[in-house]
């Protein structure tokens, strides 16, 4: 398995919405992704700090993605 990156929360909303997720909802600062086939998880947005690097393990657990899957 890839180290995980240090990534910014709307870079992993972007990179999901290239995946067919879309914004259902915002929360304060979380932004609840749905997928047409049923998937979803919440992303963090946080504009001066990085997602903590077991959360996105976490995301990419709740979605069925890998990091290299994730990326462009």
């Amino acid at each position: 398995m890839p180290p995980v990156p240090s990534v910014r929360g709307i870079r992993v909303v972007h990179a999901l919405e290239r995946h067919g997720f879309k914004v259902a909802r915002v929360n304060g600062s979380h932004h609840i992704m749905r997928h047409p086939d049923g998937r979803g998880t919440t992303v963090p947005v946080h504009s001066d700090r990085d997602l903590a690097k077991g959360t996105l393990r976490g995301i990419l657990s709740d979605i069925g993605l890998t990091i290299d899957e994730l990326a462009p």
